[in-house]
């Protein structure tokens, strides 16, 4: 198991023990975090799991494919640590992950 937080916009942090190998998306669903809408299901078909990579974890986390890029043109607020949640697997280099949910999805 691994560490994931993810901070909803009120500022509410979901401290979650998660499985390597699964996406952030999975386990916002999964804990019913709010913001989280991920209306494809994790196909890289929307921007509704939009979140935002805390700075500390952009290195690690990597930067977005073509694919990834494309989608989160149709994202509210994209900024330099944008991401779908559905495209962040977790695993051991990325335990303590921190994200943060935007104010709305697209």
């Amino acid at each position: 198991m691994t560490k994931l937080s993810i901070i909803a916009f009120d500022g509410t942090r979901h401290e979650l023990e998660v499985q390597m190998g699964s996406t952030v998306m999975e386990n916002a669903v999964r804990n019913s975090v709010p913001g989280i809408e991920a209306e494809c299901g994790g196909a890289c078909a929307c921007a509704t799991c939009h979140v935002y990579v805390d700075e500390a974890w952009t290195a690690a986390v990597g930067a977005p494919e073509a694919m990834e890029e494309d989608m989160l043109d149709f994202a509210y607020d994209v900024r330099p640590t944008s991401r779908l949640s559905c495209q962040i697997k977790m695993s051991d280099a990325l335990d303590g992950l921190v994200v943060h949910v935007p104010e709305r999805q697209a």
